[in-house]
């Protein structure tokens, strides 16, 4: 098995959010946005719920969609979701990789 490049298409194609558990910092609007985003990868492409698909809450808990777990958030990790292609599969980046890897994070 080798090892393999990933990148998106565009330095934008992702929408993102940076986890804080204060409400001024990331509002309900924002984490609703992930939310709604996050999908199943099943052949019914559904969006998740956290009734057994995925979601994303307050406390710091990203819910993987199909009940394939449970990853526990730190302050300043990123939450992002592949709103262009429509695959809505949640990708986490810790903040240490945010602030040394070769990623952007724009406004």
């Amino acid at each position: 098995m080798a090892t393999h490049t990933l990148g998106t298409n565009g330095t934008t194609s992702l929408t993102a959010v940076t986890f804080s558990p204060v409400p001024s910092v990331l509002s309900d609007a924002d984490m609703a946005t992930i939310r709604a985003g996050i999908r199943s990868d099943d052949a019914s492409h559904a969006v998740a719920t956290l009734r057994g698909y995925g979601g994303f809450v307050r406390e710091g808990l990203l819910y993987l969609p199909n009940n394939r777990g449970v990853i526990k958030l730190a302050p300043g990790d990123v939450v992002a979701i592949d709103t262009v292609a429509t695959s809505g599969w949640p990708i986490l980046l810790s903040a240490y990789a945010i602030a040394n890897g070769p990623w952007t994070l724009s406004a």
